[in-house]
């Protein structure tokens, strides 16, 4: 057995505050992937496309461990098919470790494709470098603040380009036009849709060390589909005004060393995507409407992460106050839920060289 690759690839947060679709960050818990192939022995017809994966870590009862099934295998075999590279090398194993907790606004699924176009490029010995890993991942994932902050790492802006219409009415790769059907079918030959170039870009944002994010996370699951289906189609020109009025102050004042709490706060208040997504996750109004940096020593900004449930906020003190606040909030609805403290993963994916040519990522975290 030939170990060829061990990859971390990081949780992230989105629509950090006013930032819907904007912004996102990279957190500390990560997705580990340990990749070998065993090179002593001949492909067999059994293992579907020459790969088995195992899996550990949270929801690992409901994973789909057929890889072209599986959503982190399944997004390496785009990039390999769009390199004319079919299947995985003979004898290729796959074992994912992944302590992020599924549904829960934390960046599981980015983590997941960010992962998998990693492990695309170095079993298929394609040498990409992230600007082009960043295009592959948009296609299978069209949300550029979470699969940025875990490809690059740190507290990063994002926008995706105006597309021609058919790529940007396609939100992703369909899975007919990857992997054959049904799953472990014939294969067709074809080649998937090959992303165009920078469909999507980033940028960097400084963070001030003082500042750690502390994650409550409910013990329920909202789906992004659900989520994005409460939101209005059309919004008051005064609550767009409000929102970009504080996220061109928020970007800025979250890298002011020593940080300001009430401008923190009032920068990080939202009428885009929260206010409408209170059905959804019960305490977020009472949460949101009951502390601040005045009520709460530390405290600095609380908001959503992504489209939740697990509550974000941002501080620099007296952690476990503010957290055990929030969780008997949930409590109080009968919902239980854990905390974590996390800091800025500001590496972003990396890859442990261990055989051959695998590419080092971690020296590329802070490129633009």
């Amino acid at each position: 057995m030939h170990l060829i690759m061990e990859s971390e690839v990081p949780c992230s947060s989105a629509n950090i505050g006013p930032g819907f679709d904007v912004i996102g960050l990279a957190l500390s818990m990560y997705l580990e992937l340990r990749v070998s192939i065993d090179k002593t022995q001949k492909p067999n017809a059994s293992t579907p496309l020459n790969c088995t994966v195992t899996y550990s870590g949270v929801g690992a009862e409901g994973i789909d461990l057929n890889p072209a099934n599986n959503l982190l295998t399944r997004t390496a075999l785009y990039v390999l098919r769009c390199h004319n590279q079919h299947e995985f090398p003979a004898q290729t194993h796959v074992h994912i470790h992944n302590p992020i907790p599924l549904g829960r606004g934390l960046g599981s699924s980015g983590a997941a494709v960010v992962a998998g176009v990693l492990l695309g490029n170095v079993v298929g010995n394609l040498n990409l470098p992230k600007t082009r890993l960043l295009d592959f991942a948009l296609m299978v994932e069209r949300h550029p603040d979470n699969v940025a902050a875990a490809l690059y790492g740190g507290f990063v802006g994002t926008y995706l380009n105006e597309l021609d219409p058919d790529d940007m009415a396609r939100k992703e790769v369909p899975l007919s036009e990857v992997l054959p059907q049904p799953a472990g079918g014939v294969d067709t030959g074809l080649t998937p849709p090959i992303p165009p170039e920078n469909i999507g870009h980033y940028r960097r944002f400084n963070w001030a060390k003082e500042i750690k994010a502390l994650a409550i996370i409910p013990d329920f699951e909202v789906s992004t589909a659900k989520a994005r289906e409460v939101l209005p189609q059309s919004y008051r020109r005064q609550d767009m005004i409000f929102n970009l009025q504080r996220l061109a102050l928020l970007t800025t004042v979250l890298s002011d060393s020593p940080p300001d709490p009430e401008l923190i706060y009032s920068a990080m208040q939202d009428k885009i995507h929260q206010p409408y997504r209170k059905t959804l996750i019960p305490a977020l109004p009472d949460i949101l409407s009951s502390m601040s940096p005045r009520s709460h020593k530390g405290l600095l900004g609380i908001c959503l992460s992504g489209a939740g449930p697990t509550i974000l906020a941002l501080a620099t003190e007296n952690f476990d106050a503010i957290a055990e606040v929030i969780v008997q909030r949930f409590k109080d609805e009968g919902i239980s839920a854990e905390w974590k403290v996390l800091e800025p993963a500001e590496d972003g994916a990396t890859i442990t060289e261990v055989a051959g040519d695998v590419p080092s990522y971690r020296n590329e975290a802070h490129k633009a």
